[in-house]
């Protein structure tokens, strides 16, 4: 995996850039043969003190990311591997059963020897419930609006421009997002 260490307010020292690098590369240990990703590591010191630590790791067919805000960015970026490897444990028994079968993902998960590791049950996965709806033609303010009223983090809605499916949705900054489909 290649490395791609960026600071804002916080100059990466070699032994940050170390310490990240060497935690991700633990990650390898999940995949029969090491990816060959750009991993995207961000660290940012905020002004109260804290320190955010985000991580993406795209792959083919499946991005892993990951973010963590602590008062210590080493805290953080372990953190963040815990985070990843839980991603990681999560996608692997489906996606290695079900790509096994089709045969086209150039990705598998390596078996881990570890006990305490979870296999993911077929009943995690069980869809408990559908809902079907009109989508009605409006702008984004009016879809954030909607989904204000609503008490949701997401509004699915067709933009009454582009004629489109779109969905805002509340992100964790407190200020709003917008998924527009093609």
């Amino acid at each position: 995996m290649k490395y791609n260490v960026r600071g804002e307010n916080i100059e990466v020292t070699p032994a940050i850039r170390e310490y990240v690098e060497k935690k991700i590369a633990k990650l390898e240990r999940y995949f029969t043969e090491a990816p060959d990703a750009k991993v995207n590591v961000n660290l940012r010191f905020n002004q109260d003190k804290t320190s955010k630590v985000e991580v993406t790791i795209p792959l083919p067919q499946l991005v892993l990311r990951a973010e963590e805000t602590n008062i210590d960015m080493y805290a953080g970026i372990d953190l963040i591997t815990d985070k990843l490897e839980r991603q990681i444990r999560k996608h692997k028994t489906k996606v290695n059963r079900k790509f096994r079968e089709k045969g086209d993902f150039p990705i598998t998960f390596a078996t881990t020897e570890n006990t305490e590791v979870h296999e993911l049950d077929e009943d995690d996965l069980e869809l408990v419930r559908t809902k079907r709806f009109d989508l009605k033609p409006m702008d984004s303010e009016e879809a954030i609006l909607q989904m204000n009223m609503l008490g949701h983090s997401f509004y699915v809605f067709t933009n009454a421009d582009t004629h489109r499916t779109n969905v805002v949705y509340k992100r964790r900054d407190g200020r709003y997002g917008l998924i527009e489909a093609h």
